[in-house]
């Protein structure tokens, strides 16, 4: 082999890397804001509403957030919502969170719920009393009322659907405050507990939340164009999930399911393919 193939050589091997770089961070590194469509029959003007979970503390176009925030403001949101996640198990700190949810609080009507990975976290209860600082309510086992654009809008969060504190079980709670006259939705992190949401349901004269929010499952984290859609595998789910992403209704409940914000360098163990994080945009009608 003499030097012009070995060149050659070495410029399709680079050629080929780079491609397979920029490909990952594309699919792995490059947010994507989906938009959703809810009907409702409840009186009330249009409203928009930005969901965000399962950021694990990743940052968009450095840490002033500025990649993520200037997507949120572009879709010019009604409220923003927050669901789970935020930081990370593994005490890689909470700023660029925080940072993102400073940001949301200062111009948007916003809660939170919890997820998983704050509750594994010792410094949990630090992080939340500085999230109620910037005016967010942190929702366990309760709710926050807001006016948005004339309509009511109750918020409700829970950690799990199985959680008991010290006002009793949470998600029992939620379903006896379901209010008639409101939009009633539901933080709850954790998609595949939906069965569990629908079986309270009618253990509380049949009330429903009008629409269900969750994340957890990161879209499946490897995923095949119309072979694996749902991704490989999530957690609690197991192999071939049934459900990480996407739109659905369960028991007359409508449920989305947020890819979540999670980059693979916060990921690298199991880095996304095919699996582009993802800001939700939703729109109630």
């Amino acid at each position: 082999m003499d030097k012009r193939q070995k060149r050659r050589r070495k410029i399709i091997i680079f050629a080929a890397v780079a491609a397979v770089v920029l490909a990952l961070d594309w699919w792995g590194f490059s947010m994507k804001p989906v938009y959703y469509t809810v009907s409702s029959d409840k009186a009330g003007e249009p409203i928009r509403i930005v969901f965000i979970s399962d950021l694990h503390n990743s940052f968009y176009g450095g840490h002033d957030q500025s990649g993520l925030w200037d997507v949120i403001e572009a879709a010019e949101p009604d409220m923003v919502l927050f669901g789970g996640d935020m930081i990370d198990s593994r005490g890689k700190g909470t700023r660029n969170a925080i940072t993102l949810m400073r940001l949301a609080a200062e111009k948007y009507p916003c809660a939170y719920a919890t997820g998983n990975h704050e509750q594994r976290r010792d410094d949990r209860d630090e992080f939340y009393a500085e999230v109620e600082e910037l005016g967010i309510p942190v929702l366990h086992g309760r709710y926050a009322d807001f006016t948005v654009k004339g309509r009511k809008v109750r918020v409700f969060g829970i950690i799990t659907a199985g959680t008991f504190d010290e006002n009793g079980h949470q998600l029992w709670n939620c379903c006896d405050a379901i209010a008639p006259d409101s939009y009633n939705i539901l933080l709850a992190h954790e998609p595949q507990e939906i069965s569990d949401i629908s079986l309270e349901y009618a253990n509380h004269g049949g009330r429903r939340f009008d629409l269900v929010l969750s994340g957890h499952a990161h879209g499946g984290q490897w995923r095949l164009p119309y072979i694996l859609e749902q991704g490989l595998y999530a957690p609690d789910q197991g192999i071939f999930p049934e459900f990480t992403t996407g739109q659905r209704t369960s028991g007359g409940t409508t449920q989305i399911v947020s890819r979540g914000l999670a980059r693979n360098l916060n990921m690298i163990t199991i880095p996304r393919i095919f699996n582009r994080p993802e800001l939700s945009i939703i729109d109630i009608e």
